[in-house]
């Protein structure tokens, strides 16, 4: 299968808008001459600085600064000390995280029903943090529509108060790898 990078453009709009536009599409990973890819069936959305379970409320230091770059890269860090999580930046401090892929390539015996376990199974790490994803080896990629897109609060963010409750977690309704 030829997979070709979606253009950073792709990334360059509304944050919301990227989450649920990123439904279906591909994330890519070649390394070592295995390619892994999955089809993106769950996001959410934190929309910049004024978001309060987004990353960039606590301003702009190293750890974010990538977030407050170009869309269309890689925002990549570390949760609980163990787990790495990715991110699709969309700008002004806004990004919009990958939390669970359906196994398309190279992942057939892996779990990904979680951003934990998706870049774990496609060997995604902070080496990958700023990284564009237009270009190899770790990039996005046309997928399949969505037909049924589900909606709901976040998962995790409970520190964030009203921002916790928003609904903005977007899914595929019918597949079977959205994360619990």
């Amino acid at each position: 299968m030829t997979l070709t990078p979606l253009p950073r453009a792709f990334s360059a709009r509304d944050t919301i808008d990227v989450a649920r536009a990123l439904l279906g599409q591909l994330l890519v990973h070649e390394a070592g001459g295995v390619r892994r890819a999955g089809r993106i069936v769950e996001t959410e959305a934190y929309l910049g600085p004024h978001d309060l379970a987004c990353h960039s409320s606590k301003g702009r230091t190293a750890r974010t600064e990538v977030m407050f770059g170009p869309p269309g890269h890689a925002y990549v860090f570390l949760v609980y000390g163990m787990h790495h999580c990715v991110n699709v930046v969309t700008g002004n401090g806004a990004a919009v995280l990958v939390r669970a892929l359906e196994p398309v390539e190279g992942l057939a015996q892996a779990r990904t029903d979680g951003p934990g376990r998706l870049t774990r199974a496609m060997g995604i790490t902070r080496a990958h943090d700023g990284w564009p994803l237009d270009e190899r080896p770790l990039f996005l990629a046309a997928g399949t529509p969505v037909r049924r897109i589900g909606r709901s609060a976040r998962i995790g963010v409970e520190y964030a108060g009203a921002w916790a409750r928003r609904q903005l977690r977007f899914f595929d309704a019918a597949s079977r790898y959205v994360s619990g």
